[in-house]
C-alpha cells in the first residue's frame, strides 16, 4: 500500500464549506472527483477487490421483504460490512476517516441535525451480469440516516451501473456515473429516491450513512417497543391456559 499523506485541514474545510454544503443545500446531492488520487484510491480498490476475490462479499439483504419476492430482481449486489480497522482494510480506514472529517466540518450547516455517528462501511460489488437496484429511498421511515456517502472505485468505467437520482421537487433525474475516486453525498430521506441501473462489469463502491442522533434515538426506541410487543405476543401464545401474563421490566 502506498504511503498515505493526509489532506490538510484547511483543504478539507474549503472542500466541505465551499462545495459540499452549498451543493447539498441547492440540489440535494453533490459529488467530488479526484478525492484521494490514483495511488491511494488504487490501494482502496485493491483491498475491496481482495475482499471480493476471497469470498467475503455476500448477497445484499432486503429490509422487510415479503416472502416470495425474488431478491435479485430488486437488489443484485454482494456486500460486506467493515469498520476499516480490520487487517487488509488500512486504505479503506483512511478513506472513512477522511469522510468523517468532511461531514464533521459540514455539521449543522446541513440543517438541524446533530451528526455524531455513522454506520459501518458497506463494501459492495454489482457483479456485472446486469445486476442493479430498483428505485428506492434509503431512509423512508425515520431510521436516523440523514446523509448517504458513496465512494466509487471503477477505473475507465463505461459499463452501465449509473446511479440515477430523482430529487424531490426537481424536473427529471440526475445521473451519477460510478467513476473511480468519486465521492457522492446525498440526503438519505424521501427527498432522494434513487436506483442503480444495470451493471455489465464488476462495479465497486463503499457506502456509509451518517445518523442524526435525535432521530436515531427515537428509531431505536420504536424498535425496542416493537420487539417488546412481539415478545409479549409470543408469551401469550405459548403460556399455559388459566394464567394471567404480567409484563416484567428488563432489557429487550
Amino acid at each position: 500500500m502506498p504511503f498515505i499523506e493526509p489532506l490538510s485541514d484547511a483543504n478539507l474545510e474549503r472542500l466541505a464549506l465551499e462545495h459540499i454544503v452549498p451543493g447539498l443545500l441547492s440540489h440535494g446531492f453533490y459529488y467530488v472527483d479526484g478525492l484521494l488520487g490514483d495511488p491511494v484510491g488504487g490501494a482502496v480498490l485493491d483491498q475491496v477487490k481482495e475482499m471480493h476475490r476471497s469470498g467475503k462479499l455476500q448477497d445484499g439483504q432486503l429490509a422487510g421483504s415479503a416472502p416470495g419476492i425474488h431478491r435479485r430482481s430488486i437488489r443484485g449486489d454482494k456486500i460486506a460490512w467493515v469498520s476499516g480497522s480490520e487487517r487488509g482494510c488500512e486504505a479503506v480506514g483512511f478513506l472513512l476517516n477522511l469522510m468523517d472529517k468532511l461531514v464533521s466540518v459540514c455539521g449543522r450547516r446541513l440543517g438541524s441535525w446533530t451528526i455524531r455517528e455513522r454506520s459501518q462501511a458497506m463494501v459492495a460489488c454489482y457483479p456485472g451480469n446486469g445486476a442493479g437496484y430498483i428505485k428506492h429511498v434509503d431512509n423512508p421511515n425515520g431510521d436516523g440516516r440523514c446523509v448517504t456517502c458513496i465512494y466509487y472505485l471503477n477505473k475507465d468505467w463505461t459499463r452501465g451501473g449509473v446511479l440515477r437520482i430523482f430529487p424531490e421537487g426537481k424536473a427529471g433525474a440526475a445521473d451519477v456515473a460510478p467513476l473511480f475516486d468519486r465521492l457522492l453525498f446525498f440526503w438519505s430521506d424521501r427527498r432522494n429516491p434513487h436506483e442503480v441501473q444495470p451493471s455489465y462489469s464488476s462495479r465497486y463502491a463503499i457506502t456509509v450513512w451518517y445518523f442524526d442522533s435525535v432521530e436515531r434515538a427515537e428509531a431505536k426506541r420504536r424498535f425496542r417497543a416493537i420487539r417488546r410487543g412481539e415478545q409479549l405476543r409470543l408469551m401469550e401464545r405459548t403460556s399455559p391456559p388459566g394464567g394471567d401474563l404480567q409484563e416484567k421490566e428488563g432489557p429487550v
